[in-house]
């Protein structure tokens, strides 16, 4: 058996990692978006803006996915298989599991990223350089250098997953918000560089969306560069999962 016996089905497992994912990348593209389609009202409110609505955005995607332990990243969810630890209470880092929780993450990131353009679709038809749409979707270098890029998101995404790890991992009290304080923090100090990923598929889903969808004067999806932010975080999730089983495993 591929999947091994568990309190929480299999299709909750999928549902809840799907809807929690939806709502990070809804917030989180739509924060973008707010900062850097011209024609906002929230357009030019920085860095920091972002940083926070990503973070608020974690808040609320972990609270939305309680039931499957809320990853929302198969960073997470790959930290947690390497480090041998429980995906959620009675849900073991099986093969088949650790597939259903890469669906639900990939697909939901997808779902958000979609909405976020409904909710500013005649932004996004109005003339824009191309490059800020596609920043609204999906992260990009400041300087393109593939190898100090993926230095940089394997080293940022480390820090997410070993404190997740090291947290327990825990969906009630500080929890959520500890998760998305961290975040925070990571995009005000390490976000500089390649605007900080730290999720495979929060930057793989949104490009594949950006690719499909009739944006008026998109430009290129720049397929280039996106092995970076879907490589660097699942090696810095390894690394973590790695250390953690070697100290405290």
């Amino acid at each position: 058996m591929i999947l091994l016996a568990t309190s929480v089905p299999p299709w909750t497992l999928f549902g809840s990692e799907f809807l929690g994912t939806a709502i990070l990348l809804l917030l989180g593209v739509g924060v973008v978006a707010n900062n850097l389609l011209p024609h906002s009202k929230g357009a030019g409110t920085g860095a920091l803006h972002i940083n926070w609505g990503w973070g608020i955005g974690v808040l609320a995607g972990v609270y939305v996915a309680y039931k499957s332990g809320a990853h929302l990243n198969p960073a997470v969810t790959i930290g947690l298989a390497v480090a041998g630890k429980d995906f959620a209470p009675g849900v073991s880092p099986s093969f088949g599991h650790t597939l259903i929780y890469l669906s639900g993450e990939l697909l939901g990131a997808m779902f958000g990223a979609f909405l976020a353009w409904l909710a500013y679709k005649q932004h996004y038809d109005a003339d824009c350089d191309p490059a800020l749409k596609l920043g609204t979707f999906s992260t990009g270098p400041a300087i393109r250098s593939y190898g100090w890029n993926l230095m940089t998101e394997a080293i940022a995404t480390f820090v997410l997953i070993i404190w997740v790890l090291l947290s327990g991992y825990t969906q009630s009290g500080l929890g959520p918000l500890g998760v998305s304080l961290i975040v925070v923090g990571i995009g005000a100090s390490l976000g500089g560089p390649t605007g900080y990923a730290i999720n495979p598929a929060r930057d793989l889903g949104p490009r594949i969306v950006h690719a499909l969808l009739p944006i008026k004067g998109k430009g290129g999806s720049d397929w280039g560069y996106s092995w970076v932010p879907v490589v660097g975080p699942l090696l810095g999730a390894i690394v973590a999962g790695l250390v953690y089983r070697g100290f405290w495993g």
